[in-house]
């Protein structure tokens, strides 16, 4: 089994030998379909999804964003604070970006709010470089998402009804990024996503297995 460097390396290298042509298709056919599945968890209505600005030749994500809004939908951002912990700021096509003081990724400027704000999301958008279809992810390494995921879990099961699922998530990644069940080593801090949003379409993946 390859490391999650050596798989995160390897889909690096292949992102970064992508045209620009390449990545405004991937950029359109995530945008379908991940309004299809917003909307499918909608039901109809006008939700809240957290998502993620996709820079650089990650998966491109603006056109998603910009579905998402023009559908109505409220979208939140993430900002990286100290301690690997996330805040989360409401985005519109209006919203500036600033450069993270924490991370190499571009935030958007706004009211920050805690993890709580999560209690009204719909459905999350994460970002990764690889998913296998156990549900296992690897992210860029810096850890922030792993962290949030494990708050989010503590903060819905202290607040939850029986009734209550918990929030569904998808990680967006290139069709080439989903491996086989069991290719990514699940360490104890990990935590599983239910699918994988790509060009190709949405991939449920087994968080049992």
């Amino acid at each position: 089994m390859n490391t999650k460097d050596e798989i995160r390396s390897r889909h690096r290298l292949s992102r970064a030998a992508m045209s620009q042509a390449d990545l405004d298709a991937a950029g359109a056919a995530l945008a379908r379909h991940g309004l299809a599945w917003a909307a499918g968890l909608a039901d109809g209505g006008h939700r809240t999804f957290a998502a993620y600005l996709g820079v650089g030749s990650e998966p491109p994500t603006q056109p998603l964003l910009a579905a998402l809004h023009d559908a109505g939908h409220r979208v939140l951002l993430p900002v990286c604070e100290p301690d690997l912990a996330l805040s989360w700021v409401y985005w519109t096509p209006a919203s500036a970006f600033v450069r993270s003081r924490y991370a190499p990724i571009q935030e958007p400027a706004g009211e920050r709010l805690g993890t709580s704000v999560m209690l009204g999301v719909t459905g999350i958008f994460l970002p990764a470089t690889a998913l296998d279809r156990s549900g296992n992810r690897i992210g860029q390494g810096g850890g922030y998402y792993d962290k949030f995921l494990a708050a989010l879990t503590a903060l819905r099961g202290s607040a939850a009804t029986p009734e209550d699922n918990p929030v569904p998530t998808a990680a967006v990644v290139y069709d080439a990024e989903v491996l086989p069940a069991g290719s990514i080593e699940a360490e104890s801090f990990d935590r599983k996503v239910a699918a994988a949003l790509t060009p190709g379409g949405l991939v449920p993946l087994s968080t049992l297995a």
